[in-house]
């Protein structure tokens, strides 16, 4: 068994694809809004976002627990602020030894962004 992909609730599915794909950059494989549902490339596991109903309200803007991965987190870190994007926290380096930071996507939905090896 493996896992193939996650979901993230969205309020409107026009503007998150909008930010996923053009601003973090990630493959649009397919949906529409009125699916309410799209799916993207995100490496090994696919990124599903679905537009939140009554019942899954609270489910957005909030931590998802998903990491992205970069190379540089410096430089990334300074193309997506370019961007616009907002960042809880600058990158920094953790007492268990990586070096991450943490962004949020138009509903506030929350997410790590980590550079896994040697930080200079």
């Amino acid at each position: 068994m493996q896992l193939l992909y996650a979901n993230v609730f969205v309020r409107d599915l026009e503007v998150a694809i909008a930010f996923y794909r053009d601003t973090l950059g990630l493959e649009f494989q397919h949906g529409a809004a009125e699916h309410g549902y799209a799916s993207f490339s995100a490496g090994p596991i696919g990124l599903g976002l679905a537009v939140a109903g009554p019942e899954q309200g609270e489910l957005v803007g909030r931590h998802t627990g998903l990491g992205f991965m970069v190379a540089d987190l410096d430089a990334e870190h300074a193309r997506l602020s370019a961007l616009g994007v907002h960042f809880e926290m600058p990158p920094s380096r953790q007492p268990w030894g990586g070096y991450m930071s943490l962004f949020t996507d138009p509903d506030g939905n929350i997410y790590y962004l980590d550079q896994l090896g040697e930080v200079h």
